[in-house]
């Protein structure tokens, strides 16, 4: 089991708009022993105080009270709040997944994430720019940090198909299978990471957040991301091409949503030591399979 890291020096604070909302957030990361205890802990800063949320699957929430969008608008991301009733509070921090998937790829397991504004910045879409900025200060750690051992196959699975499975396995090793099937434009594709900081940084931290051309026509007229455009989110056409952008890997699409899964099953609190595949799946779908596993244990 290779050795956990860890942050020496603070990053930040990290600017940019929210995904969803459109509006200007920023995060700190420090070590965690900067008011922390242990693990990754988020601390929304509010007016006049704030609130430690911890980064762990009991905190994640379905309700999207904080986009300010109408209900019903489907908002694809992963929130955490400090409780069930805190969204109207402010008690909460939405697009978590790219920053938690750059401490995971990195093989960090304690930080405090100080956070300005309802979302962590999306900068690029990518988690390189979170990499970028913590690389330099990141070390061996003592010990390989908290495990979460796949000891009894677990499958989770949704009406459209899409499925994801953990079973027993040496390491960790995480798989992402995309096929939208005949009529698609995007081809068939998968990416896997081996579990190393190396395979991470260099194969699936640089992946982006993509949307078909419908889809994102669809959102603009529901009210979301109108504030970006295609040269900021990669946006694929009908030709299977990007709309006024570049692909910065042939399959960067499957690398981005196994980006998201590293991320989203981080909120188990360690490192998985087993082998995960995953089928079209997305978020809902990540927590679910999270919450079998912590269930089989």
């Amino acid at each position: 089991m290779p050795r956990a890291a860890q942050i020496n020096t603070s990053v930040g604070p990290l600017h940019g708009v929210g995904l969803f909302t459109g509006k200007r957030c920023s995060v700190t990361i420090r070590p965690s022993g900067d008011g922390g205890a242990g693990g990754v802990l988020f601390r929304r800063l509010l007016p006049g105080g704030h609130v430690d949320i911890p980064a762990l699957l009991r905190h994640v929430t379905s309700d999207t009270a904080w986009s300010g969008l109408p209900k019903g608008v489907p908002v694809r991301n992963t929130t955490l709040a400090a409780s069930p009733a805190a969204i109207t509070t402010g008690a909460c921090v939405a697009t978590v997944e790219h920053l938690l998937s750059a401490l995971a790829g990195l093989g960090v397991a304690d930080a405090l994430i100080e956070v300005e504004g309802p979302e962590v910045p999306i900068l690029d879409g990518s988690a390189l720019g979170f990499v970028e900025a913590l690389k330099p200060t990141v070390s061996p750690g003592h010990g390989s940090g908290p495990t979460i051992v796949i000891r009894h196959e677990a499958t989770v699975t949704d009406p459209s198909g899409a499925y994801i499975r953990a079973s027993p396995g040496i390491g960790c090793s995480m798989t992402y299978r995309l096929d939208y099937g005949a009529g698609s434009p995007l081809p068939a594709q998968q990416a896997t990471w081996d579990g190393s900081a190396e395979g991470f940084v260099h194969g699936i931290a640089p992946a982006r957040t993509f949307s078909l051309l419908h889809e994102a026509r669809a959102a603009q007229e529901m009210g979301l991301f109108k504030h970006l455009t295609p040269r900021e989110m990669l946006v694929i056409g009908s030709d299977g091409r990007p709309v006024e952008n570049t692909l910065r890997f042939s399959d960067e699409p499957a690398r981005h949503k196994l980006l998201d899964l590293i991320g989203d099953l981080s909120l188990l609190g360690g490192r998985i030591e087993g082998k995960v595949v995953a089928y079209r799946s997305g978020h809902a779908l990540a927590h679910e399979l999270g919450r079998a596993i912590l269930e089989a244990r």
